[in-house]
Formats: C-alpha cells, structure tokens, sequence
C-alpha cells in the first residue's frame, strides 16, 4: 500500500501536564499584571477617593488644570468653590482635584455647640 504503518497508526491522546505547562506561563504573566499594575492602581484610585472626600473650608487644593485656591465653600457631594485670587471664586467638581497642598483649620464651632460638647463632658465625669 502506499500509507506506511508509522503514519497510519492513530494519534496519541494529549498529555495533561504538557498542556498545564503550556498554559503556565499565561497565569504567570497575569499573576504579575496583578500585582503590578492592577494592585497599585485600585491604591491609587481609593487613596484618590478618600482625598477629594475629606476636602474642607479652608484647604489649599490643586486641580487637575493646574490651578491653586483655597476652598471657601463645600457646595454638595459633587462641587467645591475655592478662591483663587481676592474675590474671584471658582466652582469645581471634586474629581477633579487632584491634590490638597495644605489642611486649613476646622471650622469654629458655634457657641450653642460648644455648651452642649462641654454639658455633655460634664455630665460623662
């Protein structure tokens, strides 16, 4: 006949450990992906996150056009007015700063607020 033996004998069934080998290397590359890239990117968003949260009165914020103001007023969730020159007042959403320079102080308390807080520590002693 024209088909040798050799050729005409049926194919072996695949190995599964040269198929777990093969695959080995694409879990490597995503293990390292993860860890460095996608790890330090999720710190880097939610210590984002946690900085335009905490924004208050006072603070010196940068944002991401560049510019810098101190913050006059917490408008809602989404928006911030800061003052970047003597009576030029800027709005701005707050992801888009991208960096507070400098805390401010908190906001004094209002004297009813300052009784209660010292009745309350009174009472607790």
């Amino acid at each position: 006949m024209l088909i040798t033996p050799a050729y005409a004998q049926a194919a072996g069934a695949g190995d599964t450990n040269s198929m777990l080998m093969s695959l080995l290397p694409f879990a490597l590359i995503f293990v390292i992906m993860y860890f460095l890239i996608l790890r330090p990117q999720q710190k880097k968003v939610r210590d984002h996150a946690d900085l335009v949260k905490n924004i208050r009165r006072g603070d010196t914020v940068v944002t991401s056009g560049g510019l810098v103001g101190k913050v006059t007023k917490v408008v809602d969730d989404d928006q911030i007015e800061f003052e970047i020159s003597d009576g030029v007042r800027v709005r701005q959403m707050r992801q888009m700063i991208s960096g507070v320079r400098a805390k401010g102080e908190p906001a004094k308390e209002s004297k009813d607020s300052a009784k209660e807080s010292a009745k309350d520590d009174a009472a607790s002693k």
